[in-house]
């Protein structure tokens, strides 16, 4: 990922981190399928070990996931975001970090969640993230990922009343496992769901991937 690039999400979701949160942080109570995907997800790495909540945003899905007894943190680009999540849940480690250049051990994490974390990533570039999330993962870690389902780009001008410069990416779901399956994950489930009504989430359809590292001779 470009230098560019990363400075230009980690400064428009510094803009917005404030309003993100006051907007975003409850939104699960609206959404019964996620609660329940990510109760699965809990249910197969809580007692395995640490897991990461990448691009955590103000913390919410780490904050289900603590709730349903993981060990997990988050991690997020932008620092106001990482504030805002800090805030809201101060009993979750929170931490700055790059999902491009992952600052963990190898096979160190028993799960990763990363709910629409790629959505500013151009398919491109999604290589690069994905070899990472297989590096970190544990032999038999979970990758639990959402995205929007389609082929648009979305080039917003303002979020919130701030201005942004940000591109919002829609993704085909068999072009993503096939790059995650390219990375050396193996594909569990593909889940795709309609969005929920105007007033809970933007009105696009939402895929929902589970992929796991697999063991390998002497793991």
């Amino acid at each position: 990922m470009t230098r560019d690039c990363v400075s230009a999400i980690r400064h428009d979701y510094d803009q917005i981190a404030n309003e993100y949160a006051r907007r975003l942080f409850n939104e699960l109570d609206r959404k019964p399928q996620d609660c329940q995907l990510l109760h699965r997800f809990a249910g197969d790495v809580r007692s395995r070990g640490e897991v990461c909540d990448l691009g955590c945003g103000p913390g919410h899905v780490a904050r289900r996931l603590h709730d349903d007894g993981v060990n997990v943190f988050g991690l997020d680009l932008s620092p106001r975001m990482i504030a805002q999540a800090r805030r809201l849940s101060p009993g979750i480690p929170f931490r700055e970090g790059n999902m491009f250049a992952l600052d963990l051990p190898g096979n160190s994490l028993s799960g990763i969640t990363a709910f629409y974390a790629i959505v500013n990533i151009p398919i491109a570039l999604l290589p690069g993230a994905f070899s990472e999330f297989a590096r970190v993962l544990a032999p038999g870690g979970l990758l639990l990922m959402a995205f929007h389902i389609g082929g648009e780009v979305l080039r917003p001008q303002e979020m919130w009343g701030q201005p942004v410069s940000m591109e919002f990416f829609h993704f085909d779901p068999d072009a993503i496992v096939s790059l995650l399956e390219q990375a050396g994950l193996v594909l569990e489930e593909k889940i795709e769901r309609a969005p929920y009504a105007p007033e809970v989430e933007y009105q696009s359809r939402r895929a929902f991937v589970f992929a796991r590292k697999p063991f390998t001779p002497g793991s």
